[in-house]
């Protein structure tokens, strides 16, 4: 065995995970995308992932076909969610979105789960900073239940899976027509 890196260990992964996390706090920044109103109403939806990812299939599917059927415009914004390239690639992708942010309510990244090495770019201070200086909001699905990023924690909103992303926006706007009905129903 020639390639394996011993500093490389889980606790060296969690000490830089640490480290970014403090460098964002002292730099007053992150907490900075979750100081962003949510619109009332989600519908316009930039998506950040994979076009082949069972995540993204799934996502889509739940908006396309929710049960009130509610219409939801998204676009995909495509990038790599798994290696070396990932970091910039979602970058590149929130740039792309930026030259339009006036149009777009928020913006998601969503991902499947997969193990910590895959999940390590998610981990990455260029990524975050760009994430906290959003102008819109951001919201994350990436991983399983227990995988909690540093893009999780500077997100304005975090949820565990894909699915769980799509549920979101969908009682958003369960929620406000809950509300219509409720202001239009006569007092008596």
């Amino acid at each position: 065995i020639k390639d394996i890196d011993p500093t490389y260990t889980l606790g060296d992964i969690e000490r830089r995970r640490l480290e970014i996390l403090r460098k964002l706090e002292e730099e007053g920044i992150i907490n900075m995308n979750k100081d962003i109103d949510l619109p009332i109403v989600i519908q316009k939806i930039a998506i950040i992932s994979s076009a082949t990812a069972a995540g993204y299939e799934d996502f889509t599917n739940q908006l396309d076909y929710n049960k009130h059927g509610y219409k939801f415009y998204y676009k995909l914004f495509p990038a790599l969610m798994q290696g070396q390239q990932t970091e910039q690639s979602i970058i590149n992708a929130l740039e792309k979105i930026f030259e339009n942010a006036d149009f777009f309510d928020v913006v998601v990244i969503i991902r499947g789960g997969g193990s910590k090495s895959d999940l390590m770019s998610f981990d990455k201070y260029d990524l975050a900073y760009f994430i906290t200086q959003f102008p819109i909001p951001v919201i994350s699905g990436i991983g399983h239940e227990k995988d909690i990023s540093v893009v999780d924690i500077v997100s304005h909103t975090s949820l565990k899976t894909p699915t769980a992303v799509a549920e979101f926006l969908i009682s958003n706007i369960t929620d406000f027509d809950l509300s219509l009905i409720h202001i239009s129903e006569p007092t008596r």
